[in-house]
């Protein structure tokens, strides 16, 4: 007997801060799976802005108190923002929708304080939509000893089916997400116990340091296809000693963008810096895919999602780094019938049906949790 399928919108806005990631899904929360719709809504110039003001304002926790007005503000704008899409996408699909699965707009991470702060009311939102709401996906996972990140893995796992079957990719397969921040999903057989067969983790900076570097020395928000690192220098001996500096050798802590400096290539021109950054930053993805591949030396392909699968100057610097390593390839997740710019909003669809069905979203080998964590709060308010 099938289990029952549900339709869900999922809501994404990631460390970018740039706008909304919005998909609509069909799925029973195991491995049936269809992406009905996916669209982008962008913020406007001055809620972009005043995001990136207010994380780079919030250290630790009594920041959170301290600005709480603003906080408070803020959230009402972006779950305002964020419920308008819904409405209208509603409008526009005329079936019913079953869930809301909405991530909100992460503006504080440390796990080591037990707390990660998303700005998104979802009382506010089901009242706003007259539809069930899934909020707040990572505490329960900090609660249960985890990092709170990444969540995608387990989604993951149900495309690794997909692209193994239609494209006849052998297991172990790999997910690279290069969004703010990069991570790495490593399915390693296709049937196996989920709680074995799942290794996810945090590998480094993705955009969140180009877009910073880019943000604070030109008038773009980005360098779009990597076109202004691709005309700098590398300034080896700072390269060197960034490197040298930050070190990640267990990959079990989640990363945040404060995690990450751009300071080591003050004085130098736009597109130098940029240059360096955006190497430092191929470095360190390049490790964590060493660390993926392990002793493998079989064939591996690691399928690239987000926003950073587009600067075609980062990819090359990454596979410079990785041509040691004849079994690795990095593909596109595009070229395998995906869009790789919707990969998480259409996760988080998946993820609030599991979290309604009490399904685990995070595992021991994807978070840090000690058990496998049902998370996310769902709330009716209509």
């Amino acid at each position: 007997m099938k289990n029952k399928l549900y339709t869900a919108i999922g809501l994404m806005s990631g460390t970018s801060m740039d706008g909304v990631d919005v998909s609509l899904i069909r799925s029973d929360g195991f491995n049936e799976f269809t992406n009905i719709l996916d669209e982008y809504f962008e913020y406007n110039e001055s809620l972009h802005r005043e995001l990136i003001e207010l994380r780079n304002s919030i250290i630790n926790i009594n920041d959170l108190k301290q600005h709480s007005s603003r906080l408070n503000k803020l959230e009402r704008e972006i779950t305002v923002f964020h419920s308008k899409i819904v409405s209208d996408l509603c409008i526009k699909y005329q079936d019913e929708i079953d869930f809301v699965g909405f991530h909100g707009q992460t503006i504080f991470h440390n796990p080591e304080q037990n707390i990660s702060k998303q700005l998104g009311d979802g009382k506010l939102m089901s009242q706003l939509v007259k539809k069930k709401v899934i909020y707040d996906f990572r505490q329960e996972d900090i609660v249960n000893k985890g990092q709170g990140a990444p969540l995608t893995p387990i989604f993951h796992n149900l495309l690794s089916r997909r692209v193994n079957e239609k494209h006849q990719i052998n297991f172990p397969i790999c997910f690279l997400n290069i969004g703010g921040i990069s991570n790495i999903t490593k399915i390693i057989k296709k049937d196996e116990k989920l709680e074995e067969n799942l290794e996810a983790f945090d590998s480094g900076p993705g955009n969140c340091m180009i877009d910073e570097w880019v943000r604070k020395n030109s008038k773009n928000n980005f360098d779009e296809s990597g076109s202004i690192a691709k005309s700098g220098k590398i300034n080896q001996l700072i390269l060197n000693q960034a490197i040298d500096n930050f070190k990640i050798d267990s990959f079990d802590k989640s990363l945040d963008v404060k995690d990450f400096d751009i300071s080591f290539a003050r004085g130098l021109s736009l597109e130098d810096g940029c240059a360096t950054i955006t190497n430092f930053t191929a470095y360190l993805i390049a490790k964590g895919i060493e660390h993926a591949n392990g002793s493998n030396v079989e064939p591996i392909k690691f399928l690239v999602c987000g926003g950073g699968r587009k600067n075609t100057f980062l990819i090359q610097t990454i596979k410079d780094y990785l041509l040691h390593k004849k079994n690795i390839s990095l593909n596109s997740i595009d070229n395998y019938d995906l869009n790789g710019d919707y990969i998480e909003s259409q996760a988080f669809g998946y993820l609030s049906i599991r979290s309604f069905l009490k399904l685990p979203i995070s595992y021991p080998k994807t978070t840090g949790c000690e058990l496998p964590t049902v998370g996310g709060k769902l709330v009716k308010n209509f």
